[in-house]
């Protein structure tokens, strides 16, 4: 990785790791700013890349060349930038608490994922009606997970979107 003189490398270089948070998007042109926490990075990434969506707790395999302007800092510019659906405990918590599902934040995506696993999804799309079982401390979160059965056809939308271009 070159970070001195001109500020960038010509070389491309893998990356990949879990979207911490979208500092932009937009959704014209898919151009996009993510803080990514990477495998073999200490501090958080930034990333500037191209995706149509997405959103925190996704998993990104990107490709690119590192740069250095004065301005912004230290940043991977990619050219190739793939988002697979989340598969950790944490990637499913900061996926599906990031706001993408209305009634769904982050302590009852917590919830969820606790309640669910790995099944999570699967719920949320075939049998929204599990989510009532699922404990919560505030009574109107039930009316929130309600509303969550009624956004599923959405969530459904863009879960196979995910999974169909990762």
């Amino acid at each position: 990785m070159e970070t001195s003189g001109s500020g960038s490398s010509s070389e491309r270089e893998p990356l990949a790791g879990l979207v911490e948070r979208v500092t932009f998007h937009n959704a014209d042109n898919g151009f996009c700013v993510l803080r990514i926490k990477a495998r073999g990075h200490r501090d958080l990434v930034t990333v500037l890349g191209a995706a149509p969506a997405i959103a925190a707790g996704e998993y990104i395999q990107a490709s690119g060349t590192w740069e250095n302007p004065r301005e912004h800092g230290l940043q991977f510019r990619a050219t190739f930038l793939r988002i697979t659906a989340p598969t950790s405990a944490e990637g499913m918590e900061k996926y599906l608490g990031s706001g993408l599902i209305r009634g769904i934040g982050p302590t009852f995506a917590q919830r969820l994922v606790s309640a669910f696993t790995e099944t999570v999804f699967e719920v949320i799309e075939h049998a929204p009606q599990k989510l009532l079982e699922v404990e919560v401390s505030d009574p109107s979160a039930r009316a929130g997970s309600l509303q969550v059965g009624l956004t599923r056809r959405l969530f459904a939308r863009s879960w196979r979107f995910c999974k169909d271009t990762g």
